[in-house]
């Protein structure tokens, strides 16, 4: 798990894991755990004196949460506002290529395929040429399209999860 070293307003320095934010102001002192349902932890002293062991309970609450919730993946969960289509995240397409040596264009989904602690590759999910292309065939491949989606998201997810609970072990 990542640290780094936050000083709050009385010169105390704490080592605050990700996933929790120091909060400093007149009407608040105190951490926020940002991991899944957001938590405050209030220092409950004016002076800061309390800071240590509200981070402490802020940590605490964090392993928990580790241990029991999906990590945070980081991935897009809803289309880019400026995509032209309606296609689901990570589905592009219907994308028109002409083979060298053919004369008619064929069609495919590109399909974007996120993987942990690598980069991510694509996959074409192929719809037809424009000679045989159909609705049907078209919203079949959209589903064989989305299934691999919902199928890698799902592997990156376990696979985010696992490695968030390792490195939560001491």
């Amino acid at each position: 798990m990542k640290y780094r070293e936050v000083e709050i307003f009385s010169g105390h320095r704490f080592q605050v894991p990700e996933h929790i934010q120091r909060l400093d102001s007149k009407r608040n002192r105190g951490w926020q755990l940002r991991y899944g349902k957001w938590l405050s932890f209030s220092d409950g002293t004016a002076d800061g004196s309390g800071a240590g062991a509200a981070l402490a309970l802020a940590i605490e609450e964090l392993h928990s949460r580790i241990d029991r919730l999906p990590a945070p993946t980081g991935l897009r969960q809803e289309p880019n506002a400026s995509k032209s289509n309606d296609l689901p995240v990570g589905i592009s397409g219907p994308i028109s290529r002409t083979r060298k040596g053919r004369r008619v264009a064929e069609y495919n989904f590109g399909v974007t395929i996120p993987r942990f602690g690598d980069k991510p590759t694509n996959v074409n999910v192929y719809i037809g040429t424009e000679n045989t292309i159909t609705d049907e065939r078209y919203e079949e491949a959209l589903a064989k399209a989305v299934d691999i989606r919902k199928k890698a998201e799902r592997a990156y997810q376990s696979a985010t999860t696992k490695a968030q609970r390792a490195a939560n072990r001491p």
